[in-house]
C-alpha cells in the first residue's frame, strides 16, 4: 500500500473544517449525528481522506453508542495506536494509508471477534455496490 503524505495545510483545503477536526485532529463527532449511524446500504466504507478501503457494510452493526460500528476491518486498513488521551486507555484507528484518525476499536462486540470499530461518519464515505 502506497502512504499518503500531505502537509496539514493541503489537508486544510481538501477537507472541510469538521472534517480536518475529526481526521487530522484526533476530534470526535457529535454521538447520532453523523449521517452513517442508522446506515443500512451495502457496499464499502472508505477513507474520507484518501479512499482507502476500510469496512465491508456486511461488518457494520447498530451498536446503540451513536457512531457507525463493525466488528472487523478489512486486511491492513486500519493502524492501530495507543491513545491515552482524557485520562482513558483506549486503542485508536488510524488508516493504513494516509494516517488519518477514524476512531477507536473496543474489545466489546457482539460478534465472534469481540471488536467494536466505533467510527466516526465525517471519517468515512460509503461506496454503494
Amino acid at each position: 500500500m502506497q502512504k499518503i503524505i500531505k502537509t496539514e495545510e493541503e489537508w486544510k483545503k481538501e477537507l472541510t473544517p469538521e472534517q480536518y477536526d475529526v481526521l487530522r485532529g484526533g476530534g470526535t463527532e457529535a454521538p447520532f449525528k453523523g449521517k452513517y449511524v442508522h446506515e443500512d446500504k451495502k457496499g464499502t466504507y472508505v477513507c474520507m481522506a484518501c479512499g482507502n478501503p476500510l469496512f465491508s457494510s456486511d461488518t457494520k452493526f447498530d451498536s446503540k453508542s451513536g457512531w457507525p460500528s463493525f466488528d472487523d476491518a478489512l486486511p491492513g486498513a486500519v493502524e492501530f495506536k495507543e491513545d491515552t488521551s482524557h485520562g482513558m486507555s483506549r486503542v485508536e484507528i488510524v488508516c493504513a494509508q494516509c494516517g488519518s484518525h477514524l476512531g477507536h476499536v473496543f474489545p466489546d462486540g457482539p460478534s465472534e471477534t469481540g471488536q467494536r470499530y466505533c467510527m466516526n461518519s465525517v471519517c468515512l464515505d460509503l461506496k454503494e455496490e
